[in-house]
């Protein structure tokens, strides 16, 4: 019986972000691989060319086609490009919740700088979708602007993901550390606990996709029937070599290797 993960999210035609990656991720695990595309990006490494939305009807048809056939196993949002897209694809992921783990890549801006998500989603995500999650990976960026604080310190990022869990309702949130100071360190926050997730910092450019690879990662090992924690420290050794052995595609930021890691 295969396992099956979906990833609702944008596309990237040189395959280093959004539903694009996702499917190559969950391929490189072992699970079997859906996706719901709600935004077709045009973009490189160099940056994003052009955006265009799908209509969120033709997004709420793509959602019923799978769920009528195929209810995934775990599931992952990436780029919902507006708070009309959130109202569609709530339902779907409320009605499983009990029994389908949810991850969120809280998607705001490309690596390049530009912008993914206007300011009425930005503020639409935090009350339309956290609540149901079962992990939330934002970066640093992402979490300041969804909590409204400035994160510098460690004892912001304590700060950060107690108020997370108490304030937002998700069940967990992996903060990660690679905009903060020294070692390229993770933070999961799980009821009361904080399990600190050190990684090397590497000296390279090329980390296009990191998130989305991340969280895809995340998203896998949920659909196999691991915990939260089991999940995210296995996505953190894939994502360490991941970066470390980066095949250095393209003119800009290029993508990590999603075929480095040979682990369990």
């Amino acid at each position: 019986m295969f396992n099956t993960a979906l990833s609702i999210a944008g596309t990237d035609p040189t395959g280093g972000a959004g539903t694009t990656v996702d499917l190559k991720v969950f391929q490189s695990r072992s699970v079997y691989g859906m996706s719901v595309v709600t935004s077709i990006v045009a973009q490189n490494t160099l940056g994003v060319q052009q955006v265009f939305n799908q209509p969120v009807e033709v997004i709420e048809a793509q959602l019923e086609s799978v769920y009528s056939d195929i209810v995934p196993n775990a599931v992952k949002t990436g780029m919902l490009a507006s708070s009309d897209v959130m109202d569609v694809v709530r339902p779907y992921i409320e009605k499983h919740i009990q029994t389908v783990p949810y991850v969120i890549d809280p998607v705001m801006v490309a690596k390049s700088g530009d912008a993914l998500l206007d300011k009425q989603g930005q503020m639409a995500v935090r009350t339309k979708l956290l609540d149901l999650a079962t992990v939330v990976t934002p970066n640093i960026p992402e979490l300041e602007t969804i909590l409204e604080m400035k994160v510098e310190t460690m004892d912001d990022v304590l700060l950060a993901g107690k108020r997370f869990i108490k304030e937002i309702g998700s069940q967990s949130v992996l903060i990660k550390g690679g905009h903060l100071k020294g070692d390229a360190t993770d933070y999961l926050f799980l009821n009361d606990t904080m399990l600190t997730l050190p990684g090397e910092r590497y000296n390279t450019k090329h980390t296009h996709g990191t998130g989305c690879t991340y969280s895809a990662v995340i998203t896998s090992e949920l659909a196999k029937g691991k915990s939260i924690e089991e999940s995210v420290r296995l996505a953190k050794r894939y994502m360490d070599l991941a970066i470390k052995h980066t095949p250095e595609l393209g003119h800009g930021q290029g993508p990590v290797n999603h075929f480095a890691f040979k682990g369990e």
